[in-house]
C-alpha cells in the first residue's frame, strides 16, 4: 500500500501535512503511537529519545510516546491495534512469540535495543552481598506489569529459588518509587536491569553509595542451562556512579515491537530512519548504543520474526542474506 494521503484506519493515524519538496506538494506526516511504560523506568527514558532522533531524521514521521504499565500491557495494546510500536522487554517478548502461558503472537520486530544483564542493588552499608542474603526480605522487583519481574523470576528459578515465596516481593506502581524505597530501608534491595537503568543510577549516586549484587559464575551457568534464552553479559566498569570494576550477569535483549499489520513502507522508512541515525541515538543516549541493524538481526530468536518491511531495508544494506 503506497502512502499518498491518508492510510486505512485502524492502520496509522495521519495528521496534518509537513513541508517537503515532492514536486511542490506537501506530503502527509505519519503519526506513530509508541508505547513506553510507567514513568522513572528506562524505557519511557529510550523512548522519549527514541521519538527525538527519529522525528528529526525523518520528518515525515511523528512517533508519539505514551506512558503505559510497561512490557506486559504494550503487547496486548499492539495486538488490538491500540499502539503501533511498542517497547517490550526480552522475556514477555520470549514468551510471546514461544506462546508460554499465552497463545503465539504475531507481532514483529522493529529492532532490538538493548541487552539487560539483571542485578540488584542495595544500599552501600547493608549486610548483603549475596542473592541469598536476601532470602526473606523486602525486595521491589519492578513496575508492575513491567517485564522486570517476569527476568527475576526466571533468574531465581534458576537457582531453585521462587520470586514470590522465598522474599517479600514488592510490584511498585511506578518505576520510580524503587530507589526511594531502597535509601528509606522499606525494601532490602531494587531488581533491575541494563546499562544506565535510571533506579541504578540513582543509587549508585546517592551520598551513601550503594553495592550491586550479581549471580555469582556457578549461579550464572545453572540459571543458563535451565533457562537457556537468558545469555551471560556485562556491565561495563563505569556504567554506574562510582562502579570502578565490571559485573557479570546474565539477561536478555529488549525490542522494540510492531504491529503485525503495520504497513510494510512505514516498516521500511522506521528502519531506514534508525539506522541512518544510529550515530545521533548513540550519543543521545548510552543505552541506544546497542540498538543497531547487526544487533537486531543477532538478537531476534529468528530472523523469521525481524517485520518484512524492516528485512526489505536489512537485506539492501547487507546485514541479513
Amino acid at each position: 500500500m503506497k502512502i499518498t494521503g491518508l492510510v486505512c484506519a485502524g492502520v496509522l493515524l495521519l495528521t496534518g501535512s509537513v513541508a517537503a519538496q515532492d514536486g511542490g506538494k506537501p506530503i502527509q506526516k505519519i503519526t506513530i503511537r509508541l508505547g513506553t511504560a510507567t514513568p522513572g523506568g528506562g524505557f519511557p527514558l529510550y523512548g522519549g529519545a527514541f521519538a527525538e532522533v527519529m522525528n528529526e531524521a525523518d520528518p515525515t514521521l511523528s512517533i508519539e510516546p505514551r506512558n503505559t504499565k510497561g512490557s506486559n500491557e504494550n503487547i496486548p495494546l499492539l495486538e488490538t491495534g491500540q499502539l503501533d510500536i511498542a517497547l517490550v522487554a526480552g522475556e514477555p517478548s520470549y514468551e510471546a512469540f514461544m506462546g508460554i502461558g499465552r497463545p503465539r503472537t504475531n507481532l514483529k520486530i522493529l529492532t532490538a535495543m538493548y541487552s539487560n544483564p539483571g542485578m540488584f542493588v542495595v544500599r552501600a552499608d547493608s549486610p548483603y552481598r549475596t542473592i541469598r542474603d536476601l532470602v526473606g526480605k523486602p525486595i521491589a522487583f519492578g513496575a508492575k506489569g513491567s517485564g522486570l519481574p517476569i527476568l527475576s523470576r526466571y533468574v531465581l528459578d534458576g537457582i531453585g529459588l521462587k520470586q514470590d515465596e522465598d522474599f517479600k516481593s514488592v510490584y511498585l506502581d511506578h518505576a520510580g518509587d524503587g530507589p526511594a524505597m531502597v535509601l528509606d530501608g522499606r525494601v532490602a534491595a531494587l531488581w533491575g536491569a541494563g546499562i544506565g537503568w535510571p533506579g541504578f543510577t540513582t543509587l549508585a549516586g546517592s551520598p551513601g553509595g550503594a553495592r550491586f549484587i550479581a549471580p555469582d559464575s556457578g549461579e550464572i551457568a545453572r540459571i543458563s542451562a535451565k533457562h537457556s534464552f537468558l545469555k551471560p553479559m556485562t556491565v561495563p566498569a563505569g556504567s554506574y556512579p562510582n562502579q570502578t570494576v565490571p559485573i557479570d550477569a546474565l539477561g536478555s535483549w529488549s525490542f522494540i515491537l510492531v504491529r503485525a499489520d503495520l504497513d510494510d513502507e512505514v516498516a521500511y522508512r522506521l528502519a531506514r530512519a534508525l539506522h541512518g541515525a544510529e550515530g545521533a541515538f548513540c550519543r543521545k543516549l548510552a543505552q541506544a548504543c546497542e540498538t543497531t541493524a547487526a544487533n537486531t538481526v543477532a538478537a531476534a530468536p529468528g530472523v523469521e520474526l525481524i517485520h518484512p518491511g524492516v528485512l526489505k531495508y536489512f537485506r539492501e544494506i547487507g546485514v541479513v542474506k
